[in-house]
């Protein structure tokens, strides 16, 4: 089974930056996409950014211009650069990582609580 363990989430004030992070580990995989996805209390889970192996990224309207994601070097970890943090993106974030295990199946993180507030 592939495990994704995130870190990174926290208390930041309008305004601030924060950086997630997602390592993946395991064996007899290859990563297809690796993102986040965030979900707010009542609101329905809305992909965030994603990441191919390539390193083809593609990002949510809401956070364009805001938010960055990246890989490591072995494409088995992912970052997500939040900068301009706003009130709205106060959700929990969930990494998500699009493997190949003889066939495609995708598999998901614990989730950070990342909360923006005065």
């Amino acid at each position: 089974q592939v495990q994704l363990v995130e870190s990174g989430g926290g208390l930041v004030q309008p305004g601030g930056s924060l950086r997630l992070s997602c390592a993946a580990s395991g064996s007899g995989f290859s990563i297809n996409t690796m993102g986040w996805y965030r979900q707010a209390p009542g609101k329905e889970r809305e992909a965030v950014a994603s990441i191919t192996s390539g390193d083809t990224t593609s990002y949510a309207d809401s956070v364009k211009g805001r938010f960055t994601i990246s890989n490591s070097n072995a494409k088995n970890t992912v970052f997500l650069q939040m900068n301009s943090l706003e009130p709205e993106d106060t959700a929990v974030y969930y990494c998500n990582a699009v493997v190949k295990r003889g066939y495609i199946v995708a598999y998901w993180g614990q989730g950070t609580q990342v909360t923006v507030s005065s």
